[in-house]
């Protein structure tokens, strides 16, 4: 299943090359809405409020109400996990939160799921160089995707896994890695990072893993009509 993401800053429409470089913005969100509306899930991350600087929870909540979006993007809180799922998120992706100390935080982790239920929590697991990296893909970890994935496994529904190696890139993503990830567990796992064409949304969902495109789609080098 192909999910299309929506990245968000400052009221924007945004792809970013390696989470930093602007590639892509769109001041108005109505063209891509529409062109996501035929999709059963859209991915929607602040990127603000995943880097502490403010929040675009108005179009969050707007979208929310329009699209079946799973949200992510600075709930590193129990209060905030409600909040979304409140504003109309069909899940929370969750991220930083989930690592505490260099290893996985199970107390919050179990607490997260216990709260909202672990259908509703999608753990994000970023891998850098063969590790996991937190706050904004900044914080390297001295533990792999995999290690994470197994510890995780019980307080979660599903995995959305990023390999910011290839993340903006458009060079096509890492098979091998996604599918460590994909034998670690028996959750859902949907897999990010430079998926640029049919035939790897092809490969990835005959392995029983989902891709979230973003910057092929807005760029157009992977038309939406054609899936």
């Amino acid at each position: 299943m192909l999910i299309p993401s929506i990245d968000l800053q400052g009221g924007r429409i945004v792809q970013l090359v390696q989470g930093e470089t602007l590639a892509v913005e769109a001041t108005d969100p109505e063209p891509w809405i529409a062109k996501f509306s035929r999709f059963p899930r859209v991915q929607l991350i602040d990127l603000d409020a995943a880097k502490g600087q403010g929040d675009n929870r108005s179009m969050v909540t707007s979208i929310c109400a329009r699209l079946p979006c799973r949200v992510g993007g600075g709930i590193r809180s129990i209060e905030r996990a409600e909040a979304m799922l409140a504003a109309g998120a069909h899940a929370v992706i969750v991220s930083s939160a989930l690592f505490r100390d260099g290893v996985v935080d199970v107390d919050f982790a179990q607490a997260l799921a216990r709260a909202v239920g672990p259908e509703r929590v999608i753990a994000a697991v970023d891998s850098r160089g063969g590790h996991v990296v937190i706050h904004g893909w900044r914080t390297p970890l001295p533990i792999t995707a995999v290690d994470a994935v197994r510890a995780l496994d019980p307080y979660c529904g599903e995995f959305l896994y990023t390999h910011v190696d290839t993340e903006g890139l458009m060079r096509g993503t890492n098979m091998d890695a996604i599918l460590a990830v994909r034998r670690a567990t028996d959750r859902r796992v949907t897999a990010a990072g430079g998926i640029t064409t049919r035939e790897e949304i092809g490969s990835l969902h005959a392995e029983g893993v989902d891709a979230v495109v973003g910057m092929a789609i807005y760029t157009g080098q992977l038309p939406l009509d054609d899936l």
